[in-house]
């Protein structure tokens, strides 16, 4: 038996080719020839798209509610349900990829590139937006300023009240002496209180630096109005004094733990991260996925003939 020709095999290529060709216009034109199995396939992606949207929404809305949130348990409740939202979205963009793999149009394929990649750089923003969010630092730091805080300035100025009322019989530059130390404490220290709100709000560095240089300033003023009356004859030791020192004493320390927690900006950054990066990378997944769904509903359903 010979073995066969350059001629005999150029032909067994070219009839295999023609076999191959036959066989997948017959595949296709069986394919084309099933318009329910077409539109079933077509309604299956574009109900995995919308889910896909509307989790997407779902997430959005429990991101920022998680944001808002007044309550560590509030903000994590809501924390936990935008990433259960988010996961359901990469789900469905798992199965999405899956189906268009083998069937799939290039501009489809292109365009779920487009979202996967725009949903993994908000993947990593929600990371870091909500791990901020739950910390909620600066409601904590409101919270102390205008509760524990501004209690202890009330306290001392009601001691320092009562100072002066005691010693109503002293000489008149007596009285103006201390009156001038009461006063230039209880201001000082009510100036203090109303800068520490602006801090907790302030997004830059730079401007909580200069605030709290003020601040600094103010408290120096009221720490030596309160030496100045320790020295007094017949002032320094009362109970009333002694009491007045104790209570700003108190407010010195809230106020470290209040620069401390305001320094952290958790909810001034995450809110900022939200309504800047959050949003505009969300923007550009609904895009990708609206554009999607609209490819996906282009696609022509054939629609076979009828012998005559």
């Amino acid at each position: 038996m010979t073995a066969p020709g350059r001629r005999d095999l150029l032909w067994m290529a070219v009839g295999a080719a023609l076999l191959l060709a036959v066989i997948l216009v017959v595949l296709h034109f069986q394919n084309r020839q099933n318009p329910a199995a077409e539109l079933a396939f077509k309604a299956q992606r574009v109900e995995i798209v919308e889910r896909m949207r509307l989790e997407l929404a779902s997430a959005s809305e429990a991101e920022k509610s998680a944001v808002l949130a007044i309550t560590d348990e509030e903000s994590q409740t809501y924390a936990d349900q935008a990433r259960a939202a988010t996961a359901a979205v990469e789900r469905g963009r798992q199965e999405l990829e899956k189906l268009l793999e083998p069937s799939g149009t290039q501009n489809e394929k292109d365009l779920l590139t487009q979202f996967s990649k725009a949903f993994a750089d908000l993947q990593r923003i929600d990371k870091d937006l909500l791990d901020l969010a739950v910390k909620n630092t600066n409601l904590k730091a409101n919270s102390l300023a205008f509760g524990p805080a501004a209690a202890a300035v009330d306290e001392m100025g009601a001691a320092l009240a009562r100072l002066v009322a005691a010693h109503g019989n002293t000489t008149p530059a007596d009285d103006l002496k201390i009156l001038q130390l009461v006063d230039g404490a209880r201001i000082a220290a009510l100036r203090l209180l109303t800068l520490l709100p602006p801090h907790i709000a302030e997004e830059s560095d730079r401007r909580m630096d200069e605030i709290e240089a003020t601040i600094n300033q103010e408290d120096q003023t009221v720490r030596q109005n309160l030496e100045g009356l320790n020295a007094l004859p017949g002032v320094g030791g009362s109970a009333d004094l002694t009491a007045a020192t104790a209570s700003y004493a108190r407010f010195t320390e809230l106020k470290a733990q209040i620069l401390k927690l305001s320094r952290e900006n958790t909810n001034v950054r995450s809110l900022a991260i939200s309504l800047n990066q959050k949003r505009k990378v969300m923007l550009v997944c609904q895009d990708a996925l609206g554009a999607l769904e609209q490819a996906i509903q282009a696609e022509p359903i054939a629609v076979p003939v009828s012998p005559r």
